[in-house]
């Protein structure tokens, strides 16, 4: 299953597709560009092969030559009814242009139709533009992991949404439509 978008900032096609093993060097590149502990690719790998828990999506630009890059993943574990958000990066070179929206659009989409009730994940407690994105999608504080991260020390925070469903799939329709409308950048025309 994938979702396509024209994007106005380059041309070419911007689709948030299943993951497939071909994309693992470029994943395990953005993840380590992305965080100072990053998943080995084994850990991908055996989400990917193993794991029939485990949604993974990739974000892939396909440029007007047909050149394909990965410019963002995601992956979230569905443990009875719960979505959580294990791992969500974009590559540096492509943020702040709507692809952590698009990729999460899809995922939660995904894990509501799979029987999420709820969705959550841990954040940096200075991951203040993470934070930002995840309240756009009604996510909430709801506790605090006291040194999580090992390698700082830092706090976590979980964030947590409830009530996913068709009410919640609405509400992703139509903020989706109120972006396509508000902007010009990538995230206007991202398909669920």
């Amino acid at each position: 299953m994938t979702d396509r978008a024209e994007t106005s900032a380059q041309t070419g096609v911007f689709t948030i597709r299943r993951m497939r093993a071909v994309d693992l060097d470029q994943v395990t590149a953005i993840d380590r560009l992305s965080f100072s502990l990053p998943w080995p690719k084994r850990a991908f790998e055996n989400d990917l092969n193993d794991n029939p828990n485990a949604m993974l999506w990739v974000a892939e630009f396909t440029d007007e030559n047909a050149q394909c890059i990965i410019v963002g993943a995601a992956v979230i574990w569905i443990i009875l009814d719960e979505a959580h958000i294990a791992t969500l990066a974009v590559h540096p070179d492509h943020r702040g242009r709507g692809i952590a929206k698009c990729i999460l659009y899809k995922a939660l989409a995904a894990a509501i139709i799979r029987g999420a009730t709820t969705a959550t994940l841990e954040v940096r407690s200075s991951n203040i533009v993470a934070q930002d994105l995840y309240t756009y999608f009604q996510f909430d504080v709801v506790g605090r992991r006291r040194k999580y991260y090992m390698d700082n020390q830092e706090d976590a925070l979980i964030m947590t949404v409830t009530g996913l469903g068709e009410e919640y799939l609405y509400w992703l329709e139509k903020s989706r439509e109120k972006q396509r409308t508000a902007m010009t950048d990538i995230i206007h025309q991202c398909r669920i």
